[in-house]
């Protein structure tokens, strides 16, 4: 039986670029970086969340995915064109302006909506998350 989520791969364009931006920019904290036959496996998660972790995937050719697919991956990253999900926040404004003077870019700033307060926020592949504080 199904007992619940334990990694979630979040595509991006640059391993070492990603892990900077989300231990430094959002708090996160590395469990996993480890080489296995040339493909990094390269997790992290919040220390309030550790049995969630974020796979930070970069596309590559595998007998899954072929080279044009890879290219049309690392193109919708980089448009801005992945949503990734919702992190959660107990105080979403405290949050926007923390973040905001670290350098993370932000589409939406706070507004209030029927499910709490959101701010929407880019990674620096390119990828999209909703910052939410819930009612």
């Amino acid at each position: 039986m199904i007992q619940g989520m334990s990694h979630v791969a979040i595509w991006v364009t640059d391993q070492d670029e990603a892990l900077s931006f989300y231990t430094e920019k959002l708090g996160f904290e590395v469990r996993t970086d480890t080489v296995i036959e040339g493909f990094r496996w390269l997790t992290i998660s919040t220390p309030e969340q550790p049995n969630l972790e974020l796979v930070l995937m970069k596309p590559f050719a595998s007998p899954m995915m072929d080279q044009e697919t890879v290219d049309a991956l690392m193109t919708l990253i980089r448009k801005g064109a992945m949503a990734n999900g919702v992190l959660s926040t107990n105080n979403c404004r405290q949050t926007y302006e923390e973040l905001k003077a670290k350098g993370v870019e932000f589409l939406a700033p706070p507004e209030e909506r029927p499910y709490g307060i959101e701010a929407v926020m880019r990674d620096n592949s390119g990828n999209w998350f909703s910052l939410t504080e819930p009612k």
